[in-house]
Parts: C-alpha cells; structure tokens; sequence
C-alpha cells in the first residue's frame, strides 16, 4: 500500500529549506533548485507546491511570521500566569534580539524579504507593512495599559513611544546579526530603555 503524503507537512519541508539556503547564501541567489537540493527533492517537487519563487518567498514569510508570535507567545507563557504589560511588551521586543539559530534564521531572512520587496511588488511589499504597524499598535495598547495601571511613565505618549521601541528593537536587532555587538549587550539595552518606561516595576 503506497504511504500517504501528508502535503502541508512537505510544504513545510520545502519552505524550511529555503530559509536554510537563504540564510546561508540570501534570498537573491536562491532558486527552486537550490531549494530542491536543500529539502532533498526534484525541482518538479517543488514547483508542484509552488509555481513561483515569488510563492515560496512568500509562504516563507507567513511561516516566519507565524513562528515569531509563537515564541513571544512561550516569552510571555514563561512570564507567569498573569503577565503585566511590561511583561509582554519585554517579551516582543526581546524576540527582536537574534539570541539562537532559530531567531538569527529569522532576522536575518526577513531583513532581505524587506529589502526585495522595495523593488518587487509581486513580494507584497504593502502587505509587509502591515505587521509592524499592527504590531506598534499593539505596543501602543499595553504601554497605555501600564499608564493607566500606574506601572508606566503617564507623561510617555504611548504611540510614539510604541514606534521608538520598535525601531530600538529593529537597531539592536541588526547590530547583533551584523557583528556589533552580542545578544546579551543587546538584551541588556532594552533592558535599560524598559526600565526608564516602567520605573515602578
């Protein structure tokens, strides 16, 4: 009896191979049959799940995208049963920091996405924004939780404030993959700007 092919799980397989092959050569010198090499299939394999490079790109993005707000998700978790808005807001901007394989994998992909999609709109490039914008207002909402719990500056505008944190974030970030300086420096940092927004906690 011939095995059953479960598709999403070899959708998976191939898409983890292209953040392999990106990560280790850019997303510009990748091809369907890099891909292919990588994920140990036929090129045809590939181009049966998708058409395009353009299609892996982008389900490359939705799966990074998906795994990110799992691990702030395990940060937050970790946090305790009743984690404070500083709590969860520590826990998205953290994941911003390339601390393990995983999370440099990551950065550093999406940083390349970013960058193609500037001259390639068939990468989504309005759809790429939207994440960080949803994400500040997100910030925003809980630094304005902390206000009005009084664990927060009341003077800070949250929004503004929501944006300078994600641009720290993103800076700190890309100082850890370009060799700047290290995670723990980096960890530290943020450590320090959170500690000015929620000096009671």
């Amino acid at each position: 009896m011939p095995k059953l092919v479960d598709h999403e799980e070899r959708r998976a397989q191939i898409v983890d191979a292209l953040l392999r092959a990106a990560a280790d050569t850019g997303l510009h010198a990748v091809t369907m049959r890099s891909v292919a090499i990588e994920a140990g299939v036929s090129v045809r394999l590939v181009q049966y799940y998708f058409d395009t490079k353009e299609q892996l790109l982008l389900a490359a993005m939705n799966r990074l995208t998906a795994r990110m707000g799992e691990r702030v998700r395990d940060r937050v978790r970790r946090a305790g049963s009743a984690p404070t808005p500083r709590d969860i807001v520590e826990a998205v901007l953290l994941e911003a920091v390339p601390t393990d394989e995983e999370s440099r994998i990551f950065h550093l992909v999406h940083t390349e996405y970013a960058v193609l999609s500037i001259t390639d709109p068939a990468l989504g490039g309005q759809a790429f924004l939207a994440a960080p914008d949803e994400m500040e207002g997100f910030l925003a909402d809980r630094l304005a939780a902390a206000q009005q719990a009084g664990d927060a500056d009341p003077r800070m505008d949250a929004r503004q404030e929501a944006a300078v944190l994600l641009s720290i974030s993103a800076g700190l970030g890309l100082s850890v993959l370009l060799g700047q300086r290290g995670a723990d420096d980096a960890t530290a940092t943020l450590h320090y700007h959170l500690g000015r927004l929620f000096p009671g906690s």
